[in-house]
């Protein structure tokens, strides 16, 4: 009976199990998760925090034998290393499991930034329910409560401290808040609108050691001391993939994979946030850690080692990953798509007005729009991942956004979808 491991329980690692048992309903499943709760969703976790959910609703599947009815094995254990060489996994403890194809799906770990008193009672990142648990113990309304990093994550987990009327403040490394998002006005208008929630932000600011003590002291390399009752790390996450220093699979930030989703030892494959996979728009490989692609990449990924079990070509192929992030900050929605620094040489417009929040930048290379930033423009959002993911090429359309980039649906009506511009005006089609 052919054997198909899966190392992680999260979104991609449920995802490839359940596509395993349907598509090879006689085969040997074995899903391995290092945590005692059932599989959650790390995304959910802010919510549970707001007080919009409980735990049960991070849970990915609601009954508690969702894997025991569809035969699938769950083995809670954490993995120590893989041999690919004999098609094994060691466990922690010294268990061995052999495998036919193996899928890594671990996702990623917090980074610890070196900082003196980052270990101290009261530092916590906010990645597991166990941390959820320990934040919602500290976070009490009133309490003083200081956040490192204002990335992406960090944007999310902010609203909901801020939500249990916590005192909150805000330091980040870069010079404006989700820098590798939003460049500067963008971020800089984020700011404005954290600043004028009551949230403290400091930007080219690092937190340059916690002294442990109640309060918890904080000094800033801007000179400034805040106390806190509360510090969360939200310094950023990698893929975690320490397990496999000696495996024989090639890993470069993430595991390196093909267009199947398979790594350089045929049979292993990879999948979600630890995954380092094709980018059509920058020509690279990268990791793109957010859950719809991990949900497709596990997809692809299970439907491919069903393939090689049974001696097939691959069935499936990843058309593309590219970098998407939408993000609600306190109710300003601020968009991210593609390429949006560019590269030397390539078109650039930029639209602001700050007194309505909203800022539009694209990016193009030839008539393509390979990338994009938005602030306040959420009935484009649709249009601009449709513009930078599809590679459309917009012909003269490129010029007129060049004269006036608000005009995105209109450009993607001609260009995408076959209609035409009669008037100069209003887009319709030819009758």
């Amino acid at each position: 009976m052919t054997h198909h491991v899966i190392i992680g329980a999260g979104p991609a690692g449920v995802i490839a199990a359940e596509t395993l048992r349907k598509l090879a309903p006689q085969d040997s499943v074995t899903l391995i998760g290092d945590e005692p709760e059932p599989s959650y969703s790390r995304m959910a976790i802010p919510y549970l925090l707001m007080g919009n959910i409980d735990e049960r609703g991070t849970y990915l599947r609601k009954s508690p034998t969702h894997f025991e009815d569809l035969g699938i094995k769950l083995l809670q254990a954490r993995v120590q290393s893989v041999d690919a060489a004999t098609k094994s996994i060691e466990l922690t403890g010294g268990e061995k499991l052999g495998y036919d194809t193996l899928l890594i799906a671990s996702g990623s770990h917090p980074v610890s930034p070196p900082i003196p008193g980052i270990q101290s009672e009261g530092v916590h990142t906010c990645w597991t329910l166990a941390d959820a648990r320990a934040i919602a113990e500290r976070a009490k309304p009133g309490a003083r409560v200081l956040q490192l990093g204002a990335g992406f994550i960090g944007c999310i987990i902010m609203e909901s401290l801020l939500a249990r009327g916590v005192h909150l403040s805000v330091v980040e490394m870069g010079d404006r808040m989700v820098p590798r998002m939003m460049g500067p006005t963008a971020g800089g208008m984020i700011r404005d609108w954290c600043e004028a929630k009551g949230i403290e932000v400091f930007t080219g600011t690092r937190v340059e050691s916690i002294e442990p003590g109640e309060p918890l002291n904080v000094k800033l390399s801007n000179g400034t001391t805040k106390q806190a009752d509360l510090v969360v790390s939200a310094a950023g996450v990698r893929p975690a993939i320490g397990f496999l220093e000696h495996s024989g699979i090639t890993c470069l930030l993430g595991v390196l994979t093909d267009e199947h989703l398979q790594t350089n030892v045929p049979g292993v494959f990879a999948a979600g946030d630890c995954a380092e996979a094709f980018d059509k728009v920058s020509g690279k490989t990268i990791v793109s850690a957010i859950q719809p692609n991990a949900s497709e990449q596990a997809r692809i990924a299970a439907t491919n080692m069903v393939a090689f079990a049974r001696g097939k070509p691959a069935q499936a192929d990843l058309s593309g990953v590219t970098q998407i992030n939408v993000l609600d900050t306190l109710g300003l929605v601020s968009a991210s798509f593609g390429d949006w620094q560019g590269k030397p040489g390539d078109d650039h417009v930029e639209l602001t007005d700050k007194a309505t929040g909203r800022h539009l930048s694209l990016r193009f290379q030839d008539d393509v729009m390979v990338g994009c930033n938005a602030v306040g423009w959420t009935e484009h959002i649709g249009v601009m991942r449709g513009l930078v993911e599809g590679q459309i090429k917009l012909g003269e359309w490129k010029d007129k956004l060049m004269q006036d980039p608000t005009r995105l649906v209109q450009a993607y009506q001609a260009a995408a979808l076959g209609q035409h511009d009669w008037s100069g005006g209003k887009t319709g089609r030819k009758r």
